[in-house]
């Protein structure tokens, strides 16, 4: 198998956690995951500790732009984000159940506790969640750029006790009314 990245460089047997194989490639750094031996190890171990940081730009710079393609079967991938913090994207195959991780991606899911969780991340549910968390970072600093940092924070308090507040509609509405 080749690296997906690299293109021409041979993945190599190796392990990202004691008794979790993937296919490493020793140039870019990046693992082909098995999602079968990747289930088989959540279910016989602890989860994995948390590491203490992770820088959130480690793997931004790497993270090919166009769908890579597979490793094991040459079709291509699908990005899936990990967090609405992080721009990093696992790909998956959805073919064959073949998870790209690149460099550090495997500490960032640690970090994130998300180590024993892999298949969560690629679902609708999750993705929404990040997409909806995404979006709301950008309204929050658009808010920002027009108002500033401390009427941003106190329209959000503001808003955040409002939002289930049973007479809602009514302080809405006398504050609107102005």
């Amino acid at each position: 198998m080749k690296c997906p990245k690299c293109r021409n460089t041979d993945l190599k047997p190796t392990k990202i956690e004691d008794g979790l194989p993937v296919m490493g490639c020793p140039g870019c750094e990046g693992a082909s995951l098995s999602l079968l031996y990747y289930r088989d190890w959540a279910e016989r171990n602890e989860p994995v500790e948390q590491s203490d940081s992770v820088d959130a730009d480690v793997t931004v710079e790497n993270d090919a732009k166009t769908a890579l393609s597979c490793p094991k079967c040459s079709k291509l991938m699908t990005k899936y984000s990990v967090s609405s913090e992080h721009k990093n994207r696992i790909d998956l195959c959805g073919f064959c159940d073949e998870a790209w991780l690149d460099g550090s991606e495997w500490t960032l899911l640690k970090s994130l506790e998300l180590a024993h969780k892999l298949p969560k991340v690629f679902t609708d549910q999750w993705q929404r969640k990040v997409r909806d968390e995404k979006m709301e970072s950008k309204k929050v600093d658009r808010l920002k750029r027009l108002v500033g940092e401390s009427d941003t924070a106190k329209a959000v308090e503001v808003r955040d006790w409002l939002k289930n507040h049973e007479r809602k509609m009514a302080i809405v509405q006398f504050i609107g009314s102005e």
